[in-house]
């Protein structure tokens, strides 16, 4: 694997198949796949990509990603990251503001055009002769591709300049789609529109037990219902529930059922 980054942009090549244990996307992210393909899911819907394939991602989502080479060319995507600094510079210097809500997709296809091809190129040309590790140039560069976007777009200053924070929203059906997801408690809770302290507090009402116990809980029970009776083999199964290893995934899971995960459809 080869990941070459200055702050805001990043190239990443994977010669095998990868996924991210991050799942927290704090910043607007501008995809491009160069080769490869990068599928996206947010627990109810898989966004897949394609070579030449440009998407905007937006902040404050819970995003599996996963990274595949192709039969003959490795895993290859440049990445921009538009952090809210950036972009709250960037609404003063231009005067451009979000006035509606802004659109729910967590993730939007951007259709590319010959300006979205010369910016692309160019960034590809910048990172083959190791030029990102100039600010200035990082800067020109990030604002331009705002610009792009809202060229391509004039909705998206809805969502890139939307500098709310997550608002308060119901925490069990939150829980209940999201508990997958290999995050900090402190992410829950933001996303949650809740400090940490109130995130727990809340939680323990709500559900009669702590955030962690009821995690390991959840995630074990959807384990045994995708071995036993959807037939999946624990490998398969366990980064995607937010496991970190498959040791400690079938410790804990023999621990609850008193039987190893491996030997359940023998």
């Amino acid at each position: 694997m080869e990941s070459k980054t200055q702050s805001a942009i990043l190239y990443s090549c994977y010669y095998n198949v990868s996924r991210d244990g991050e799942n927290f996307v704090p910043d607007h992210t501008l995809s491009y796949q160069i080769s490869g393909t990068l599928t996206l899911n947010d627990g109810s819907k898989s966004y897949p990509s394609k070579v030449g394939a440009l998407r905007l991602v937006r902040r404050n989502q819970l995003l599996k990603f996963v990274k595949q080479p192709s039969e003959k060319e490795s895993f290859k995507s440049l990445s921009i990251y538009f952090t809210q600094e950036v972009l709250k510079d960037f609404s003063l210097e231009y005067g451009i503001t979000a006035d509606k809500k802004p659109m729910d997709n967590p993730v939007i296809d951007i259709n590319s055009n010959a300006f979205f091809n010369n910016y692309i190129q160019s960034m590809l040309d910048y990172q083959q002769a190791d030029n990102f590790h100039d600010e200035r140039l990082v800067k020109l560069k990030l604002r331009e591709g705002i610009l792009l976007l809202l060229h391509a777009d004039p909705r998206l200053k809805d969502i890139l300049f939307d500098f709310a924070d997550p608002y308060k929203i119901d925490l069990e059906a939150f829980m209940n789609k999201n508990f997958h997801f290999n995050v900090h408690l402190d992410r829950f809770a933001y996303l949650t529109g809740r400090s940490l302290a109130s995130f727990k507090r809340d939680f323990e009402k709500q559900f009669n037990t702590t955030p962690g116990r009821w995690l390991l809980q959840k995630r074990l029970q959807e384990a045994y219902y995708l071995i036993t009776t959807k037939r999946k083999a624990p490998s398969d199964i366990y980064i995607d529930l937010g496991f970190e290893d498959l040791s400690h995934f079938s410790y804990t899971f023999k621990k609850q059922f008193g039987i190893a995960p491996s030997k359940i459809n023998q």
